[in-house]
């Protein structure tokens, strides 16, 4: 089971410490949108949240602080790190070099039933995407992304390194915040991401190490590509109906709507960092 799938769908094990418990409930809760890029929370919100006595969520913050998850603001509360260039370069890079590593492990000790499997239900969730009706299709952006990233994590965890499967799970929050808050995904945006996805399986089916190391690195960066570069209207378009995208507004009172403005780096121009402005 993946890592996403695990702390999503898993119950909270009783034998964790009520710190580990508030950690896990953050992380379920920064995979389901709820917690957000950028909002502000205070720790009785958090209790709230998390459902967790404030002792709990206190002695949770240092963990979060340490892996750069939030920050203190004096008398704002807590900030969920904010997404900007510099953050999308270094989860991305940190992400490209353990999935790497991860991948040319994974070409020698995948079987080839599990490579077929993987491939197979790719292939099942590509026919649904380019479907007519894939707009009227409840579950599939939901089971897409636990597939995408189900087989991320499964290569990561085979390496068998607890040290680096949680090194990664922490950065697969940083993406997760990164992609929540720079994209709306729809079907048509899932189509590339199948299809790359299917290009590095073939090559692991083939025990082609390089060639299947080159398409993911390809794969990365068409990912943090595709959170740079797209203008939220053009993310409306393809949905080609209501304005709003799919996620419900934040909970609380410092609800924020997303102008986005274009920005010139060392990469070119990008659409990429939303300027926060107070919802009316």
């Amino acid at each position: 089971m993946s890592v996403m799938n695990q702390v999503v769908n898993s119950p909270v094990d009783d034998s964790l410490s009520q710190r580990a418990k508030a950690y896990q409930g953050f992380t379920r809760q920064v995979f389901e949108g709820t917690i957000r890029a950028g909002q502000f929370v205070s720790q009785r919100e958090l209790m709230t949240l998390l459902d967790m006595p404030l002792g709990a969520v206190r002695e949770m913050i240092p963990r979060l602080e340490a892996a750069g998850l939030v920050k203190t603001v004096p008398q704002r509360g807590l900030q969920i790190a904010h997404v900007d260039l510099r953050l999308i370069r270094n989860a991305f890079q940190v992400r490209s070099m353990i999935e790497r590593e991860a991948l040319l492990h994974f070409v020698h000790t995948a079987t080839d039933a599990e490579l077929e499997a993987i491939e197979a239900s790719h292939h099942r969730i590509l026919a649904r995407a380019a479907a007519p009706d894939a707009l009227q299709d409840a579950t599939l952006l939901d089971e897409a992304q636990a597939l995408d990233w189900g087989l991320h994590d499964r290569m990561v965890d085979a390496l068998g390194n607890d040290i680096i499967s949680d090194q990664y799970r922490v950065n697969s929050l940083r993406v997760r915040l990164i992609k929540l808050e720079q994209s709306v995904i729809t079907p048509g945006r899932l189509i590339p991401a199948m299809q790359e996805h299917l290009r590095f399986i073939e090559a692991l089916r083939a025990r082609d190490g390089a060639k299947a190391a080159t398409l993911l690195e390809e794969h990365i960066s068409s990912a943090r590509n595709r959170v740079m570069h797209a203008p939220l209207e053009q993310v409306r378009n393809e949905w080609g109906v209501s304005p709003t995208p799919h996620f419900d507004p934040l909970p609380t009172d410092n609800t924020r709507r997303h102008v986005w403005t274009p920005i010139s780096t060392a990469f070119g121009p990008r659409f990429c960092c939303p300027s926060p402005t107070t919802a009316r």
